[in-house]
């Protein structure tokens, strides 16, 4: 056979090694060389040894020998063997595997060569030799394949040993690759993962050690998982307050976040009703003592699950003026692990003045603030005119506390059917309260009247008459706390609920059902405040004795403080996430 040179092409229907392919095709068609890039794909002999019917591509004398020019085999070739650690060529058997149809073009010039006699076999039904472009390194000769198909009529391949292979390309990837050419992640061996999963219960410190450090580069060479989720705070840095008045058990757990600020992460509040018929009788009711009871179970639970750094659990005047209180904190103690302390009626009023600090403007040079609650109110004048500072608690020029409440005034004149006369009585009842409490001349309150003093209410009365002003569907604290009512909107509140029965006030979602009995009474008190201290405004804190006794812990402890160290260092492993501690 002629060499082809630059120039010549081959006949149509003639194969490129100018064979015609012996009966053993089909089985030479299996036996494709895959070379190395940049090398020529050899065809094999057959699994007995003896030549196949096919001679051999030409082979660039680069990857055969590397010296000299391109030769033509027209002789016995070396046959390279597969078992040898370097690039094979897919021979079946040892020995020279010897061209019957002689000389053959040369390597350099095979890929020109292939895509003519692709061409010109199209007419006959033969498949054009293509390479593998998936591995990108590895080409595949599959011109042995495209003879057998055209000899034997077989275009799907089904006889030259690729059963169900469609025509065209055939991509194929390396393994330890995906489709990309991203590295995997080398698989753990099924022994290996067992015991991660026997040891699910393990400690967490165990836990720990198996998993990589985030950044940190896995056996395989691949980098670990960087961890994206925040910082968590250290459990130390918690602190609970626990309320229980006359009416409610309240619980609140915070975490310090900036300087005079906390993050509130779980809270309770249930009405209990503790101080029930206390005025008549002067002792707790075994009723009102097993509501409390079961509530601060609840309390303790919700303290237990929580690392807690500091608590402080107080009891206010249903406590303080029971003739059984001690006795009943006793039982506490016995029934729940809760040790609380009864606090007097000026540390009272302190804690809800400390409770309120963040919503004293600098433009307010005084105020009057209130907590009306279930059996006592508890007063502060708060004049700021001098030495102002960030502790409001520190500016108490006067203070009282009123024996009276929303539960004690209500069951002396009914809740439930309030006339304009009951509620003018109940009024009366605290004017003669407040006359008994001379404060001294303060320089903030010498003007009556003045735009800079104003009246803060911290209790359910006034949030109630929040809830009205805004109509709200539902009663929301982010709407409520902080809001500022005038006189005239506080007037217009008054008159609408007097003008509702039991069942009118039951039927409003900021009131409800447990607390319509007492709203009025608390309202009368509200009444007593404003004609005692005239002000043009006022303004309503969602807050009280809780929000006090967190302010004043983590001040004491220095919980601010070492909440700052703690937002500069996860600020930094935020900005750094990938390198190592």
């Amino acid at each position: 056979m002629t060499d082809l040179r630059d120039g010549d092409r081959p006949n149509a229907g003639v194969s490129l090694a100018g064979e015609i392919p012996s009966g053993r095709a089909p089985k030479a068609a299996t036996d494709g060389v895959e070379r190395k890039r940049g090398q020529a794909a050899v065809s094999g002999s057959g699994s007995d040894g003896a030549p196949s019917g096919r001679g051999p591509a030409s082979v660039s004398a680069s990857n055969e020998s590397g010296l000299g020019p391109a030769r033509t085999e027209s002789g016995p070739a070396p046959a390279r063997h597969e078992s040898g650690p370097g690039p094979a060529s897919n021979q079946s058997a040892p020995g020279p595997a010897k061209n019957e149809s002689g000389p053959g073009p040369a390597g350099r010039r095979r890929r020109r060569r292939r895509k003519s006699a692709s061409k010109t076999q199209a007419g006959n039904g033969a498949r054009p030799a293509q390479a593998d472009a998936a591995g990108g390194d590895r080409p595949v000769d599959r011109q042995a394949g495209a003879q057998a198909d055209s000899q034997t009529g077989d275009p799907t391949g089904a006889q030259s040993g690729r059963p169900g292979e469609k025509k065209g390309r055939r991509r194929r990837r390396k393994a330890g690759r995906e489709i990309q050419g991203r590295p995997l992640a080398p698989q753990k061996a099924a022994s290996q993962a067992a015991p991660r999963a026997a040891h699910a219960g393990g400690s967490a410190h165990a836990a720990t050690a198996q998993a990589p450090a985030p950044g940190a580069t896995t056996p395989g060479g691949a980098p670990g998982p960087v961890s994206s989720a925040p910082v968590r705070r250290p459990a130390e840095d918690l602190y609970a307050a626990l309320d229980l008045g006359t009416n409610n058990c309240r619980l609140l757990i915070a975490q310090p976040t900036r300087p005079g600020q906390f993050r509130v992460v779980d809270a309770f509040s249930r009405i209990v009703r503790l101080g029930e018929g206390l005025d008549a009788t002067g002792r707790l009711s075994e009723d009102a003592m097993d509501r409390a009871v079961e509530a601060l179970k609840i309390c303790a639970g919700k303290l237990k699950n929580r690392p807690v750094r500091r608590h402080r659990l107080i009891a206010t005047e249903a406590c303080r003026q029971a003739n059984n209180g001690a006795a009943f904190l006793d039982r506490v103690e016995a029934e729940t692990g809760l040790k609380l302390e009864i606090v007097t009626r000026e540390t009272e009023a302190r804690l809800a003045v400390a409770g309120c600090s963040s919503l004293v403007g600098r433009d307010t040079d005084g105020l009057v603030l209130f907590d009306i609650g279930g059996g006592s109110s508890e007063i502060a004048m708060i004049d700021l005119t001098e030495n102002r500072s960030n502790r409001l608690a520190d500016h108490i020029k006067a203070w009282t506390s009123l024996p009276v409440g929303v539960v004690t005034l209500s069951e002396r004149h009914g809740g439930c059917l309030v006339t304009p006369e009951v509620f003018a009585a109940m009024v009366e009842e605290v004017d003669a309260m407040l006359d008994a409490f001379i404060p001294p001349a303060l320089p903030a309150f010498s003007v009556v009247g003045e735009r800079r003093i104003h009246l803060l209410g911290t209790s359910g009365t006034v949030t109630t008459l929040a809830g009205l002003h805004l109509d709200l569907p539902r009663y929301d604290r982010r709407k409520v706390d902080g809001l500022w009512l005038t006189n005239s909107e506080v007037d217009r509140m008054l008159d609408r609920l007097l003008s509702w029965d039991f069942e009118a006030r039951a039927a409003n979602p900021c009131i409800g059902a447990d607390r319509a009995d007492l709203v009025l009474a608390g309202c009368a008190i509200l009444q007593s405040i404003r004609k005692r201290w005239p002000s043009e405004r006022m303004r309503v804190a969602d807050r009280g004795l809780r929000e006090g006794l967190l302010n004043e812990m983590m001040a004491s402890d220095g919980a601010w403080r070492r909440a700052g160290r703690n937002f500069r260092t996860r600020n930094q492993q935020r900005s750094s996430p990938g390198e190592n501690p």
